[in-house]
């Protein structure tokens, strides 16, 4: 501790010029993520009530987003990935304490903005935070040897995903003031668009290359995840199924192990079966929709639903 002044007595350091601008690790993320995850990978708290101007959606809006780049932060640790949209991840620019710390301080401002929108959404968010970690946790630990590994795959997902697009439906309705029935509807509506849209992206985590995706391709096979086309592909019978079987029994580690079953991929018909259960979960977004009122945030959100179809391709 310094000593100020001439008394001798240990004085507080002196406070930072701005306590609420975030620390370098901090920043990079933001601007890498912004051009194309803004407004469609996280979608801002839609406001569907008779209030859609109130200020307490930007700062719900802005609640949401810190999550969703805290989250980023810790997955790109877990998985020891090198770059995401395209730009140097902050774990590989700053290595793995700093970004963790980082993803720790953007929860932390997260959940000091939430204290100012009242004790309901504190909840919520509190709840949205266990969810989170225990999607995680559960896909790190992966299924039970009784449990069917599809299942497990959409539970994981919804906990890490759609929980948090569920989170920003249930502001949006709220702070909007709509009604109790829209606002359970709009968080169905996040269940639903949140696992599309991450089922989306693991059939572009195989069917991309690393330019139009903005991420390594396979990263997940490399750690021995099983996304959905994954496990699709895995019950097919006959030589390819038989050489991914043989592929997959472990986490891969070679290029060209990576490159060959992901060949495999994207030839298989498991493919295919995921992207009829993607579009499963976008007709039951279609039809929480078509209950919600018409309006310039309904078409909005009719865009994200179409949007997370078209991007597969």
């Amino acid at each position: 501790m310094r000593v100020v002044g001439g008394g001798g007595g240990a004085g507080p350091p002196p406070p930072p010029a701005n306590p609420r601008r975030p620390p370098p690790p901090a920043r990079p993320r933001a601007r890498a993520a912004a051009p194309r995850s803004r407004p469609r990978d996280t979608p801002p708290p839609p406001p569907l009530g008779p209030n859609p101007t109130d200020p307490a959606l930007v700062t719900a809006g802005t609640v949401v987003e810190l999550v969703h780049l805290a989250t980023l932060y810790h997955d790109d640790v877990m998985d020891e990935a090198t770059q995401r949209r395209g730009a140097v991840s902050v774990n590989a620019r700053w290595g793995n304490n700093i970004a963790i710390l980082a993803g720790d301080y953007l929860f932390a401002h997260a959940s000091r903005l939430t204290s100012t929108l009242g004790p309901d959404a504190v909840r919520i968010i509190a709840e949205t935070f266990a969810e989170l970690v225990t999607g995680q946790m559960r896909e790190t630990m992966g299924a039970k040897q009784t449990q069917d590994p599809v299942e497990h795959y959409l539970r994981v997902v919804w906990e890490k995903t759609g929980s948090l697009i569920a989170a920003a439906g249930r502001f949006g309705g709220t702070f909007s003031g709509a009604g109790p029935e829209h606002v359970e509807r709009l968080a169905r509506l996040g269940d639903a668009v949140g696992t599309a849209f991450q089922i989306s992206d693991d059939i572009i985590d195989i069917s991309s290359s690393a330019e139009q995706s903005g991420k390594t391709p396979g990263t997940d096979l490399r750690e021995g995840v099983h996304t959905l086309p994954v496990l699709y592909a895995l019950r097919e019978s006959g030589a390819d199924g038989d050489r991914l079987r043989t592929l997959l029994d472990h986490p891969l580690e070679s290029d060209a192990e990576v490159e060959e079953a992901l060949e495999l991929l994207r030839r298989s018909p498991g493919m295919a079966k995921a992207k009829e259960k993607l579009q499963e979960y976008a007709d039951l977004a279609d039809t929480e929709l078509s209950a919600l009122p018409a309006g310039p945030a309904n078409d909005a959100l009719s865009r994200l639903v179409r949007y997370t179809i078209e991007r597969v391709g």
